[in-house]
């Protein structure tokens, strides 16, 4: 595996947290054993250790004042990852459900200059997926491709990569869970090469318990929003 002194010195790991001091050392440390070390986490106005569990990891820590929403701190760390000169951006959740060995096979197309965003593909209906959420991912991808003319399997997945060219083109206003669509309106509008890539999803009673994560009543928040945008636009 590359270190930042390899071929990983260029990626950099964006991390939105939002009342993750539990887990956020975890991810960030199994995120440097897989040779990404270069990490930013945007802590969301959280209200527990969040910022200092992140900082004693070893990782970046960019702060909002207030909570802000899940697209705005992703936003907040792209803008920061840009700051840095980093060839390849990969953003991923805090509460532990993604794998940081998918790093490699999301950045792995836009090393070799095959496409400019990689969207990664959580697999359908595992046993660990509670009904709601299925049936919520299915409505987002069907909204997404309604109103947003893109189709992709995983509309609403946190783990993607992208690259400078991307980040500079890609403009949204969602500062929500819509955020995720709206990059899928945006990848669409710029012709921009996107790529989808299987990744594995680790559930837990934690990850699935918070009040904030994608929930079929968020589901319906985000189709909301979707159609009042374009129906605004």
């Amino acid at each position: 595996m590359e270190t930042l002194n390899g071929q990983n010195a260029n990626v950099v790991i964006v991390i939105p947290a939002y009342n993750e001091a539990s887990v956020i050392s975890s991810v960030i440390e199994s995120t440097i054993n897989h040779g990404y070390s270069s990490i930013i986490v945007v802590d969301d106005g959280s209200t527990d250790q969040t910022s200092q569990m992140a900082v004693q990891s070893g990782a970046i820590v960019v702060t909002h004042r207030i909570n802000r929403g899940k697209g705005a701190a992703t936003k907040t760390g792209l803008e920061a990852a840009r700051l840095l000169s980093s060839a390849i951006v990969v953003t991923m959740d805090a509460d532990g459900q993604h794998h940081p060995q998918d790093i490699d096979a999301l950045i792995a197309p836009l090393k070799l200059n095959l496409c400019d965003v990689t969207l990664g593909t959580r697999p359908k209906n595992t046993a660990a997926m509670p009904v709601t959420r299925i049936l919520s991912n299915h409505i987002a991808n069907f909204v997404t491709w309604t109103f947003f003319g893109l189709y992709v399997q995983d509309s609403q997945s946190g783990f993607r990569a992208y690259t400078n060219k991307a980040l500079r083109l890609i403009s949204t206003s969602a500062d929500a869970y819509d955020y995720e669509s709206e990059v899928i309106r945006e990848i669409r509008r710029h012709r921009l090469i996107y790529k989808e890539v299987p990744i594995g999803v680790h559930y837990t009673d934690y990850s699935m318990s918070k009040p904030t994560r994608q929930d079929f009543s968020n589901g319906l928040k985000t189709l909301y929003k979707i159609i009042w945008k374009v129906i605004s636009f």
